[in-house]
């Protein structure tokens, strides 16, 4: 334990997984999700909503938490201007994720509701990789980016056991 901790400060083992491509493999998962609930028109949207939320709110959890506080602390104001953007953004994902939540026993508004929420997570997945990630490599060393990603990892396993506890307690 104390090894990986003096890792996040040290800049330990180079093979570690970056900030950004930790992000970037997030964002391929829950895009398998979401085909998965647009090849199956029979009830995978349901089966598979449940999964979707847990990784987009530990996504945005990590996001909010650890990774976006730098980019607003060290970027440049066009950086900081495109991480504002997508904290709103968040905010708007979990207001339609609560939504969904509400209509999973309307099957129209179900399937209104995750098609919106689907087309909102894509255009931030699009923002992110297209204009922020390249903004955060010219801005952010590849040591900072190491850190960063054992960061997110740390918070993403404390949030998820979390969610765990909270579950299991219900």
């Amino acid at each position: 334990m104390v090894e990986s901790v003096t890792n996040i400060f040290t800049g330990g083992d180079e093979t570690q997984t970056n900030a950004i491509d930790l992000l970037t493999a997030d964002h391929r998962k829950v895009e398998e999700l979401f085909k998965r609930v647009r090849d199956d028109e029979d009830g995978a949207g349901r089966r598979t909503f449940p999964e979707i939320r847990r990784e987009l709110e530990a996504h945005t959890h990590i996001e909010e938490q650890v990774f976006y506080p730098h980019l607003l602390k060290v970027g440049d104001e066009k950086l900081q201007s495109i991480t504002r953007e997508g904290l709103e953004e968040h905010r708007q994902v979990k207001v339609v994720l609560d939504d969904i939540e509400t209509a999973s026993n309307d099957r129209d508004g179900f399937e209104a509701k995750i098609k919106v929420l689907m087309e909102d997570v894509e255009h931030h997945v699009d923002e992110e990789e297209g204009e922020m990630f390249p903004l955060v490599r010219s801005q952010v060393d590849e040591e900072m980016l190491v850190r960063l990603g054992a960061l997110l990892e740390a918070e993403k396993k404390r949030f998820a056991d979390g969610a765990s506890i909270a579950a299991s307690a219900r």
